[in-house]
């Protein structure tokens, strides 16, 4: 068997715009895979030269050839997306689901957790998550932000124009902004509200906080403590491990951050400092399927659970599906997609819906498991990109000399 070609769909408003790829070989069967949301479907192409005319089910061999074509963040969702690809050719090929060619799955349903769309009344927002209970979440996600206490007097410290906004380049030791006491007990009281609603028996995760510096981090995470949060997600950016420790030790709510690391080794350092206490890869962005497993592997062994980060269609889920079955030390699962109603229609050949009652079956049926409804991609394609695997013969010819070494 050897590849042919290497084609993309771009699907929008899944809720996140995300570029499906389709991986093509001389036998007929192909494999689906998915840059990460928000990347250039160009991360994959620019890697379909060194593809072409090898044998896809040499899963590792192909990987280790790309993969210093990725970095952090969205810069890895080529690789990534090409690796689950890969692995989706190589179970159709053996007749055998991913999981399986992973060691074996450890669980049959996955468990998510989805964000809730954000009120500034913490009764409303308490009722909106009590509803994600009676849903069946057993697991329950916030984002809570300094912006929520921005308009009251003494509450946050910052320069004048420092900017609250979302997405603000200045990572978080550099802004000058801190929260204060009053600051951090408003939050923690918005908090509380909220676990009126919702009791302490379900684990409650908060994200978002904003670009505070490490010592009001310490602060809000004390003044939250008492609500006994589940993790305390990327408060400041990941790279910076010492940073990051001492949050970790003077915060008894457990640390996590990882959605935007690239490839293991950053992970372990993390988890060997103990600068976290639960690690987050996105596997769209982390490597792809068995990168994330051996991530989740390593974490295991130096005692930290592994929660996963997600953001697509039905194709990159069910990569994460079939890893977070195969790895044994998985917590949790995130699906922005819950409020979509056409998302889990973008394929056929699982059980529908997708998410049910809070959890995802694994599948058991060759690859990822899943095909393209055609119909339905076609009708979600992103309207400035909407070639649906248009031939892509720009890409097939790339001369360059790409080793590390001489």
């Amino acid at each position: 068997m050897r590849i042919t070609d290497l084609r993309i769909a771009v699907v929008a408003r899944a809720p996140m715009t995300c570029p499906v790829i389709r991986i093509d070989t001389n036998q007929g069967i192909y494999g689906l895979g998915e840059v990460r949301d928000g990347a250039s479907k160009n991360y994959a192409l620019m890697l379909k030269s060194k593809l072409l005319n090898q044998n896809p089910c040499n899963v590792d061999r192909l990987f280790r050839r790309i993969k210093q074509f990725g970095n952090h963040s969205r810069q890895g969702g080529g690789v990534s997306g090409v690796e689950m690809a890969l692995w989706d050719l190589a179970g159709k090929a053996y007749g055998v689901p991913v999981y399986q060619m992973l060691g074996g799955k450890f669980r049959d349903r996955i468990r998510i957790y989805a964000d809730t769309t954000e009120s500034p009344d913490p009764k409303v927002f308490g009722q909106r998550l009590k509803g994600r209970m009676d849903q069946g979440f057993t697991w329950l996600k916030m984002d809570l932000g300094v912006e929520m206490v921005a308009n009251t007097p003494g509450a946050v410290t910052r320069p004048a124009g420092t900017s609250f906004a979302f997405g603000d380049t200045t990572q978080h030791m550099f802004t000058g902004m801190e929260i204060t006491e009053k600051g951090a007990a408003l939050m923690s009281d918005y908090v509380a509200a909220v676990r009126e609603q919702v009791g302490m028996d379900v684990p409650l995760s908060a994200d978002h906080f904003g670009h505070i510096g490490v010592n009001s981090c310490i602060r809000l995470g004390k003044a939250l403590e008492k609500h006994n949060m589940a993790w305390l997600e990327d408060m400041i950016p990941w790279q910076y491990t010492d940073l990051l420790k001492k949050i970790n030790d003077a915060v008894d709510i457990p640390i996590l951050t990882g959605e935007d690391i690239y490839l293991k080794e950053s992970f372990i350092e993390l988890c060997r400092a103990h600068a976290v206490d639960i690690i987050h890869p996105d596997l769209a962005t982390s490597g792809g399927i068995l990168e994330t497993k051996k991530i989740g592997d390593a974490a295991q062994e130096l005692g930290l659970p592994m929660a996963m980060h997600f953001a697509g269609t039905p194709v990159s889920c069910m990569a994460n599906v079939h890893c977070a079955a195969a790895t044994e030390n998985f917590l949790v699962m995130e699906n922005h997609s819950v409020e979509v109603p056409w998302w889990g229609d973008l394929v056929n050949g699982v059980e529908k819906p997708i998410v049910n009652k809070g959890f995802i079956t694994v599948p058991d049926k060759p690859g990822l498991g899943v095909t393209l409804n055609e119909e339905v991609v076609k009708q979600h394609l992103n309207p400035q990109d909407n070639g649906y695997f248009e031939p892509t013969t720009q890409w097939n010819i790339d001369r360059t000399n790409d080793r590390w070494w001489s």
